[in-house]
């Protein structure tokens, strides 16, 4: 069993089906944190986000599926199920 949330050749298998790219560990380990921020207060804490973190984000933001941040954030549902599907097969069923 691989070890949760770590990016594994079936996760970057999956990430470039559903992103078209091949995402790394500070994309991965980015995405729980949208998810919560998107199932409670909606915006983005900026000092919870590194520069690595911001350049991904603006990535999403250039790819149209989110909006906003500190001051309000939105996401596209297909991103939405992107992310679900990512972090199900990450950190829940880690390889089972």
């Amino acid at each position: 069993m691989a070890s949760r949330g770590v990016v594994t050749e079936g996760i970057q298998a999956l990430s470039k089906e559903l992103l078209g790219y091949e995402i790394e560990k500070d994309e991965l380990r980015l995405m729980p944190y949208v998810q919560y921020v998107m199932m409670n207060e909606q915006k983005l804490d900026p000092a919870k986000c590194n520069e690595e973190e911001r350049k991904i984000l603006s990535k999403w933001r250039e790819k149209g599926y989110i909006e906003g941040g500190a001051a309000g954030l939105s996401i596209t549902k297909e991103f939405w199920d992107i992310l679900c599907e990512i972090l199900f097969a990450s950190y829940v069923d880690c390889g089972n």
